[in-house]
C-alpha cells in the first residue's frame, strides 16, 4: 500500500509542478490553486507513505521519478530541448533511485 500512496504523491507533485508552469508566476488564479492543491495532496500522501516505506527510499523515488517525469513533460508539452547532457542527467537520477533501492531498507 505504501508504494501505491507514493505513486499518488508523485502524480500529485508532477501535476502541481506542471500547473505552476501554467500559473505564469502565480498570476493566473486556477493554475495557482491547482499548484497549491497538488503540493498539499502530494505532501499528505508522502507523509502517509512514510508510515510503511523508509524515508530514504520514499524520498529518492518521489524526487527522482518526479524530476524525470517533469523533464519529459517539459520536452513534450513545453518544447524544451533534449540534449545529451539532459538525457545523461535523467539517466543518473534513475540510476541513483535504483541503487538506493538495491541497498535495501534499513
Amino acid at each position: 500500500m505504501g508504494y501505491l500512496l507514493l505513486a499518488g504523491a508523485i502524480a500529485a507533485e508532477v501535476a502541481a509542478t506542471t500547473a505552476m508552469k501554467y500559473s505564469e508566476g502565480f498570476s493566473r488564479l486556477w493554475p495557482s490553486l491547482m499548484t497549491a492543491l497538488g503540493y498539499l495532496v502530494s505532501f499528505g500522501l508522502l507523509a502517509q507513505t512514510l508510515k510503511t516505506v523508509s524515508i530514504g527510499t520514499a524520498y529518492a523515488i518521489w524526487a527522482g521519478v518526479g524530476t524525470a517525469t517533469i523533464a519529459v513533460i517539459g520536452l513534450l508539452l513545453f518544447g524544451e530541448g533534449l540534449s545529451a547532457t539532459k538525457v545523461a542527467g535523467i539517466l543518473l537520477i534513475v540510476a541513483g533511485v535504483v541503487v538506493l533501492n538495491l541497498g535495501g531498507a534499513h
